[in-house]
C-alpha cells in the first residue's frame, strides 16, 4: 500500500494535455483523480492519530468555498455542492480502504505522516480547477451526449493514469453528479 502513495503522488504530479478537446470531459476527470488521489495522503496523515475519516467541519469549509467561488464562476452553487460532496464522498472510500488496509496488514503502514495543513492547499488548488472545468463543460455537461462523453472520459483517466483498482473505484464514485442529463 505504500506504492499507493507514491502513485497517488504521481497522479498529482501529472498534467492534463495542454490542448485538451473542448467537447471532452478527460481535463475534468483528470483533476478529479489527481483529488482522489491526494486521498492517500489525507489517510496517511490521519492514520494512527484517532483523527476520524469523517470531518464535517472540514466539509462545510469545503462545501461553502466551493458555492461562493461558484458564484464568481457564474455555476449553480447547489449544484457544485452537489459535484463536491461527491468528491469528498469518493476521498472517504479511498481513506476508509486504506484505513481497513492498514490495520489488516501492519508491514504496509504509511511510515511517514504527511501533514494536512501541507495537503489541504493542494487540494483546495484542484477544488478550484474542478469548478473552472464545471464552467468551461457547462454546456456539454447538459447536452444529451454527456453520460456518453463522461464514461468515455473515465476509461481514459483510468487509462492514462494507470490507476488502481481503489482508485478507480474512488474516481467512479466522485463523478456521478456531473452530468445533469
Amino acid at each position: 500500500m505504500r506504492s499507493l502513495l507514491v502513485a497517488g503522488a504521481v497522479i498529482v504530479a501529472l498534467a492534463t494535455p495542454a490542448h485538451a478537446d473542448p467537447g471532452s470531459l478527460d481535463p475534468l476527470l483528470h483533476s478529479a483523480a489527481e483529488r482522489v488521489a491526494t486521498s492517500d495522503q489525507v489517510a496517511a496523515a490521519k492514520w494512527g492519530t484517532g483523527q476520524p475519516i469523517d470531518d464535517p467541519a472540514r466539509e462545510e469549509q469545503v462545501l461553502d468555498a466551493v458555492a461562493r467561488k461558484s458564484v464568481e464562476l457564474g455555476l449553480d452553487p447547489a449544484e457544485s455542492k452537489r459535484i463536491f460532496r461527491d468528491q469528498i464522498e469518493a476521498s472517504k472510500v479511498v481513506q476508509r480502504a486504506l484505513h481497513d488496509y492498514w490495520a489488516a496488514h501492519p508491514e504496509e503502514q504509511p511510515t511517514d505522516r504527511p501533514d494536512l495543513g501541507e495537503v489541504r492547499p493542494i487540494i483546495d488548488r484542484l477544488n478550484n480547477e474542478i469548478l473552472l472545468e464545471l464552467r468551461d463543460t457547462q454546456q456539454l455537461r447538459e447536452h444529451r451526449s454527456c453520460n456518453g462523453r463522461l464514461a468515455g472520459a473515465f476509461n481514459r483517466t483510468r487509462t492514462d493514469l494507470r490507476l488502481d483498482h481503489l482508485h478507480t473505484t474512488g474516481l467512479a464514485r466522485a463523478i456521478p453528479s456531473l452530468c445533469r442529463s
